[in-house]
């Protein structure tokens, strides 16, 4: 079978997600036969160096030999059980290392199957929580250009209009206060110091609303789909000092920042706070199979301990919740960072990237290059003096998809904005050539 004949039958019965299926009559999805390391080979053997961890999942490499093990192994024993009023050993195993590895707190581990899953369960979670106690807040409080899903819980707490704008009418309506985008601080002016002036929106919003506000939800260190938009730690910091003082749930969505991604095991260690709900997904199974957490505190996890009653149990499922293949996996990732110098390792090569990268800041098409541990953005624009971004029918991140797929390299922009966010086993050969790759692209594609 070749790309072509795969690529037929596939735009016969399916339907992508994330995607504008009329696309694909000009670009035929790509057929991929097998993935090793880094590396994705399609049915007629051309690779392609996947930059992006498919989807940011992919850790340490494709086809990982202990992780596949993992799965391999736990398979012959158990591939799945029920977990209300049943347990075993994989997900037994693997809360206790998530609670250990957790900021300090954080005690209860509730599994779903996805991103989306775990911010529906916190979200709930939170209300519940004080419905419990007697309370009745109904609201929420997040960043502007956040994302957290495309459920509709999720939806209504992000602010990316791509995703959002058509579904609004079902939506619950959140309090939306402007994210400490970096990108946007005075000439001269840090990164910290924009960061802490821009907390006072959110400072506000705490004063006016706490009384009906469940909880504050937000993307720690890098609002990733919306654009790798990315700030300074003193943020959480404050945030963490806010909603104790303002008694309001703060619940962390590292579903994509998490797990080395942006220089610690967690973006919040970063500021040394520790939230009420920890939202941990993706890289969590090392990129193999479907997984996400949610952890929260023995505080909130007592309001819902109680004798049995409908309204006070917590009661939301998924089929597949804490499955053993995937925690098996899940058990294996973690492995690999206790067994590994994998945070050190990735310091390193987030240096090599920035040295690799440098030379971008000067492109006439280029606004800014910035960088977070493992997570680069190069953002092009029409105008680098006035960082006047191109029109939406103009814009050139797809002429850079394009070019680096016929280079080898797996790029998928968001919007103008051309990201690394590789799996850790790349090498710093691989990353120069990446960086090669996306300077030729954004030079053809800005011409």
């Amino acid at each position: 079978m070749t790309n072509r004949s795969w690529a037929e039958r596939d735009l016969r019965v399916l339907w992508h997600p994330c995607t504008q299926m009329r696309d694909h009559a000009d670009d035929p999805p790509i057929p991929i036969r097998r993935g090793e390391g880094v590396w994705l080979e399609d049915y007629d053997g051309r690779r392609y160096l996947d930059a992006i961890s498919s989807w940011w999942v992919n850790l340490f490499g494709h086809a990982n030999p202990r992780i596949n093990a993992a799965i391999a192994g736990q398979l012959a024993q158990l591939e799945h059980v029920i977990l209300a009023g049943f347990t075993h050993e994989p997900v037994v195993t693997l809360s206790e290392r998530l609670v250990a590895l957790a900021p300090k707190g954080l005690a209860r581990c509730f599994y779903a199957s996805d991103g989306s899953s775990a911010v529906e369960v916190a979200l709930k979670m939170s209300f519940h929580s004080w419905r419990n106690r007697g309370e009745s807040r109904t609201r929420f409080i997040s960043l502007s250009n956040s994302y957290h899903g495309e459920t509709l819980g999720a939806l209504s707490v992000g602010d990316v209009a791509l995703y959002k704008e058509t579904y609004e009418p079902l939506l619950l309506k959140a309090i939306t206060v402007p994210a400490p985008d970096c990108s946007q601080r005075e000439p001269g002016e840090s990164c910290a110091d924009y960061s802490t002036r821009l907390f006072a929106a959110m400072d506000a919003a705490l004063a006016a609303h706490a009384h009906e506000t469940c909880a504050v939800i937000i993307e720690p260190l890098v609002q990733c789909a919306g654009g790798m938009r990315m700030y300074d730690p003193v943020y959480l910091k404050l945030l963490r000092a806010a909603c104790t003082q303002y008694n309001v749930h703060l619940i962390a969505d590292e579903i994509a920042v998490g797990f080395g991604r942006t220089g610690t095991m967690f973006a919040c260690e970063s500021a040394g706070i520790a939230p009420d709900f920890l939202l941990l997904g993706k890289g969590l199974t090392g990129g193999t199979l479907p997984l996400s957490v949610c952890l929260t505190t023995d505080a909130v996890y007592e309001t819902f301990y109680a004798e049995y009653t409908a309204q006070k149990a917590f009661l939301h499922s998924h089929s597949y919740t804490g499955n053993p293949l995937a925690c098996a996996a899940a058990n294996a990732t973690l492995d690999i960072f206790r067994d590994d110098d994998v945070l050190n390792r990735n310091r390193r090569l987030a240096a090599h990237m920035a040295r690799a990268t440098a030379h971008f800041a000067g492109h006439p098409h280029v606004a800014e290059v910035r960088q977070t541990g493992m997570i680069l953005a190069i953002e092009m624009v029409k105008d680098k003096k006035t960082r006047t971004p191109y029109p939406w029918q103009e814009r050139r991140g797809r002429a850079v998809y394009r070019y680096a797929l016929e280079r080898g390299v797996l790029l998928r922009p968001l919007g103008d904005v051309i990201y690394f966010m590789p799996p850790y086993v790349i090498n710093e050969e691989e990353i120069d050539l990446l960086a090669d790759v996306a300077w030729e692209g954004i030079d053809i594609a800005t011409r």
